[in-house]
């Protein structure tokens, strides 16, 4: 399909060719969408549309304010939650995908809310946001995906896909593509080299890491086919989310009572802090049955002040303010061998200092898995770790510093280079707009 001429922000009379379609980033963490406002793949020629205030990330966060009954989104959501208002905080959208629970419903302000209509309410504001952004309307997108939803479970997978899909439609696409996004990522980094290499993507995402070795080069990027470019895809569901989940059971959740005994000997349910530890499972902590049995187990723990402790964070709602401090724990861990986690919500004053070498003993169980899954890119790719040029780096949790190292040891004679850790993938997937949809 040829490019359509038409206006966009350019002088009186001067005509802009404009792609026609863009690239959604639909993130566990941040979403971005890319679009190329000019035909050109010249370096520089993809942009990020500002999603909110300026900036082209929008967190995956959406905030039913029971207030005011409004809905708001990404950094706005998390702002009013913070600031204390009635109501329900949900994040980590995409990890509903592949899983049981996209086919069920959550209670928001006394309604049933399919998950489906939750994750088409947020993927239809990025689009608007998108098109108020563009001054035009997108009827075509290129999506990006993991290399795997679900681990070892190809049905699961499609199904996964197949959501999207279905909700993406829901919201006004028309014709939807698919990209890896670790492949999008590296058109992202294919327009800015001046000569052909072979390059190891690290994609480190909020749900997933995922793999790609491909030769890139100029003369490869006005491609629209690149099949025999790729020479292997792999990844593992590990991703930023997990590493918050076991660092906040290993540092935070024992002040509530993790790992403790009732009375008898027996241990305290571990669903409660795993559920409180999990992004997308925290409100299941708040459920009356799950208030009405903690309540029974304080009365006969052996240490009943810290389940005290976990039923007022419970009655306050306050679980994800808890995982945003682990959240920002494990940030600050990637430049610094330890932090102050304030936790003034759980006692006045209250604070835990968080040290690196604790974080990187509470994943490395991760990291090896992360670190088996390149070793098999290699071997089915038939590539000798001594032939990759660069390892390029992106995805908000490529900063976890134990993982880089990982990565880097395995190819330790290749060029490191850092992306954009947040835009790369949109960028990369306009790209792909471009060349699919014209």
């Amino acid at each position: 399909m040829p490019p359509v001429i038409c206006y966009h922000t350019a002088p009186p009379n001067e005509k802009v060719l404009m792609a026609l379609a863009c690239g959604v980033d639909f993130g566990t963490s941040n979403s971005t969408v890319g679009w190329l406002p000019g035909s050109s793949l010249q370096p520089g020629a993809s942009s990020l549309l500002a999603l909110e205030d300026g900036k082209a990330t929008l967190p995956s966060v959406v905030f039913f304010n029971a207030d005011d009954e409004q809905v708001s989104y990404g950094r706005a959501a998390l702002a009013d939650y913070l600031e204390g208002y009635e109501g329900r905080l949900m994040r980590s959208l995409k990890s509903l995908l592949g899983t049981s629970l996209i086919d069920g419903q959550t209670e928001v302000a006394g309604r049933a809310l399919p998950f489906k209509a939750l994750l088409a309410q947020f993927i239809g504001e990025v689009k608007r946001r998108a098109e108020r952004q563009a001054g035009r309307s997108f009827d075509s997108a290129v999506f990006g995906r993991p290399v795997y939803f679900i681990d070892d479970d190809a049905d699961a997978d499609r199904r996964a896909q197949d959501t999207l899909e279905e909700v993406a439609r829901s919201v006004g696409f028309r014709d939807i593509s698919f990209q890896y996004e670790p492949i999008a990522a590296a058109f992202d980094y294919e327009s800015s080299i001046d000569r052909e290499e072979l390059v190891l993507i690290a994609d480190i995402g909020g749900g997933t890491s995922d793999f790609s070795l491909v030769r890139l080069g100029p003369r490869r990027a006005g491609r629209v086919e690149r099949r025999d470019d790729i020479l292997a895809t792999g990844g593992v569901h590990i991703g930023g989310t997990d590493f918050d989940k076991y660092l906040s059971l290993a540092s935070v959740m024992p002040l509530l009572g993790y790992g403790s005994t009732m009375q008898s000997g027996a241990a305290i349910p571990s669903s409660y802090y795993f559920n409180l530890a999990t992004w997308h499972t925290i409100n299941q902590a708040y459920t009356r049955k799950s208030i009405a049995q903690l309540s029974d187990l304080v009365r006969d723990a052996a240490e009943p002040a810290k389940l005290v402790r976990l039923q007022d964070l419970i009655d306050e709602r306050a679980g994800h303010w808890l995982a945003i401090q682990v959240e920002a724990a494990k940030i600050g861990l990637s430049a610094s061998p330890a932090v102050s986690m304030e936790l003034d919500r759980l006692a006045p004053g209250e604070s835990l200092l968080v040290t690196r070498a604790q974080f990187e003993g509470a994943i490395a169980q991760m990291v090896d898995s992360v670190g088996a899954t390149v070793t098999r890119l290699f071997s089915e790719a038939g590539v000798e770790p001594d032939a990759i040029d660069t390892v390029f780096f992106t995805g908000g949790s490529s900063g976890v510093s134990l993982l880089r190292e990982r990565i880097a040891a395995l190819v330790p004679g290749a060029r490191k280079v850092e992306g954009d850790l947040f835009g790369s993938i949109g960028a990369g997937l306009a790209l792909d707009a471009l060349r699919k949809f014209g």
